[in-house]
């Protein structure tokens, strides 16, 4: 009883953050827009409804839309889960992503596979390349002490301009008026899942499934418990035994290739050429997403969809009235604030744990008046 009241307060309060967070979005969007119902129509239908000359249908090309932004977002928010289970502020998933689209992109060009099994090669090497990456700041962490956060978030531009001095000075298609690589093969393009939308690939289908494998691995195998067990205690977990360092390392290089993973599937499904020359965002987004999934893997598609969600009501509010896009981070940061606020909604859990150890005394104690009659 006490571990389903625990879940219940769990749903309330994220369900609390949410709403006061779109209230806080409400209150800018009257504040700033001389439209403000029009903004809020778009903002939180309109992902799912056009309108059009008085007439709403369900429009399922904005839908498609939304899905397929879920598909990089999925996979940086599982690295972000599996690194902060073990308590590792590690930001290299921004910069994993870029590196796998980058790999992935190069594996598609320049092996040739005429065979099914392109696509998937290329996807391999991205992860097993950003596995390898996170190596990186978690042996900093271990042998060294060094703070992973900061030695993380440094390596992001470190990865940056790596794959901007290959990009452009080895790979780059010198025809073309902007700079990015030659296209790539056929047989290393994702394919996609609805005709005639080529955004919603099958990296929609293998990131929930990859969500479901990394569940299975973070709660029903020894070495998920050894890493969230070292998350919540890490001193008591060293003490009883466990290979503190070697688990670290292991949910940095997990996140690492989940990261390069999701970027492979993000560039070889989305675009013909490699075109980024910046870091695209996506391991920043995964970040709130662990936060709002409250680092169960499991939960993961359900924040990325409302993510998604978001976004893509705010690029309609952008279009259709006067309130600029970037509401979505005065969204986000409100979402951050009230699901990293520990006092949040603190009283209704003291209520919840008080409620539910009184009456598990009241059973105690009917249960030993039955067993003295």
């Amino acid at each position: 009883m006490r571990d389903k009241r625990m879940v219940l307060f769990g749903f309330v309060r994220g369900a609390a953050a949410i709403a006061l967070a779109l209230a806080v979005g409400t209150i800018f969007i009257f504040l700033s827009s001389d439209e403000p119902f029009t903004a809020l129509k778009y903002l939180l239908i309109g992902p799912f409804v056009s309108f059009h000359g008085g007439v709403t249908a369900f429009n399922t090309q904005n839908f498609y839309q939304v899905l397929a932004a879920m598909i990089p977002t999925i996979f940086t928010g599982l690295a972000v889960c599996v690194m902060f289970s073990a308590n590792q502020f590690n930001l290299a998933a921004e910069g994993c992503v870029l590196v796998g689209g980058f790999v992935g992109a190069l594996v598609g060009i320049y092996v040739n596979m005429a065979t099914g099994w392109h696509a998937v090669i290329c996807v391999l090497a991205a992860t097993v390349v950003c596995g390898l990456i996170m190596l990186i700041p978690s042996i900093l962490k271990v042998k060294l002490g060094a703070s992973e956060m900061v030695t993380s978030l440094m390596l992001n531009f470190v990865l940056l301009y790596i794959v901007l001095h290959f990009l452009n000075y080895h790979f780059a298609d010198r025809s073309k008026g902007a700079t990015m690589t030659y296209p790539f093969l056929d047989s290393a393009k994702i394919s996609s899942i609805v005709p005639g939308n080529s955004k919603l690939t099958w990296g929609f289908v293998i990131a929930l499934v990859i969500s479901f494998v990394i569940w299975v691995f973070m709660y029903r195998t020894r070495w998920g418990y050894a890493i969230r067990m070292i998350g919540i205690n890490e001193s008591f977990s060293l003490y009883s035994g466990m290979n503190v360092g070697g688990t670290i390392v292991l949910s940095s290089v997990i996140g690492g290739m989940l990261s390069g993973m999701g970027g492979s599937l993000e560039v070889l499904g989305r675009y013909n050429t490699f075109v980024w020359r910046e870091l695209p965002g996506y391991g920043w987004t995964g970040v709130t997403i662990a936060i709002l999934a409250k680092n169960n893997p499991g939960l993961v598609p359900l924040a990325a969809f409302f993510l998604a969600y978001l976004n893509k009501g705010c690029q309609l509010m952008s279009t259709h009235s006067d309130v600029p896009s970037e509401m979505i981070d005065i969204i986000q940061a409100a979402i951050f604030l009230f699901f990293a606020a520990e006092q949040f909604l603190s009283g209704y859990r003291q209520k919840l744990v008080v409620k539910t150890t009184r009456e598990e005394l009241m059973k105690a104690e009917s249960l030993k008046a039955t067993e003295g009659e």
